[in-house]
């Protein structure tokens, strides 16, 4: 009896594992022959960036309108093309397209981010940097607060200059500001002198900080920290015009 019992179940197990199996075989078949619904956007702004928006993406879909998605038989379809399409924009770090069993195209986007802006004497030349290093163009959708950097007494600063092995230590440090929510909102503005010195200005607090070489970047921060803990607090923001944090276990003040 107990035998008995044991072979009905797994008959019934599997009857039930087959008919599964053929129902999604079904559903595939008919997925695979159902033209493409609606598009479906769905762009990630986890950094509340907005450089690329829903229209933006939906033309780079069908090269603005000239291959329309709508309607379109499946076996048409390059998904991923249509996911280089999309990653090729400036601000597009990351996509994915693909089909959903209603017959829908949808498109997931990641934003690329800005960390710096690259000023330059002319506005309109400015560009962002990320966080590789790499430059992306200003955006008439949105402005990154972020924070500016320009070279003292010299040429604009490019991006190719933060991929060499030097440049990348200045890379460094912009990332050390963008990944600390503190010093992403007090660093104003960041200089580097042609000595490759750093300082920069605050958004709290009329001192310039005298970073130096872009090296010991969290002791540096360090030091910083207990000056605003120790000194103001004392004696007003506006005793001293200069903080000096470049060298080992000094804080210099004028």
């Amino acid at each position: 009896m107990e035998l008995k019992r044991k072979v009905n179940n797994l008959i019934f197990a599997t009857g039930c594992l087959v008919l599964l199996s053929g129902l999604a075989v079904f559903a595939g078949v008919r997925q695979a022959d159902r033209p493409v619904g609606d598009i479906i956007v769905t762009i990630s702004n986890e950094f509340n960036n907005y450089f690329i928006s829903e229209k933006e993406v939906r033309a780079l879909l069908t090269r603005n309108g000239q291959e329309p998605l709508r309607g379109a038989h499946p076996a048409d379809l390059d998904l991923r093309a249509l996911e280089a399409r999309l990653r090729a924009h400036s601000f597009v770090k990351d996509a994915q397209v693909y089909r959903d069993l209603a017959g829908n195209l949808h498109a997931d986007v990641r934003q690329n981010r800005p960390i710096a802006r690259l000023t330059h004497p002319d506005a309109r030349l400015d560009t962002y940097l990320d966080a590789e290093g790499q430059q992306l163009p200003l955006s008439p959708l949105f402005t990154a607060r972020v924070v500016p950097i320009s070279r003292l007494g010299g040429q604009p600063l490019q991006s190719r200059f933060f991929q060499d092995s030097t440049g990348r230590h200045y890379l460094e440090l912009l990332r050390y500001i963008d990944e600390h929510p503190f010093w992403r909102a007090q660093v104003a503005e960041l200089f580097i002198a042609p000595n490759g010195k750093v300082s920069f200005t605050q958004q709290v607090g009329d001192q310039r900080i005298e970073f130096g070489l872009p090296d010991n970047i969290s002791e540096k921060f360090a030091k910083l920290m207990v000056f605003y803990r120790q000194i103001p607090p004392v004696l007003g923001w506006d005793t001293y015009h200069r903080v000096n944090v470049e060298f080992k276990d000094q804080i210099i003040c004028e």
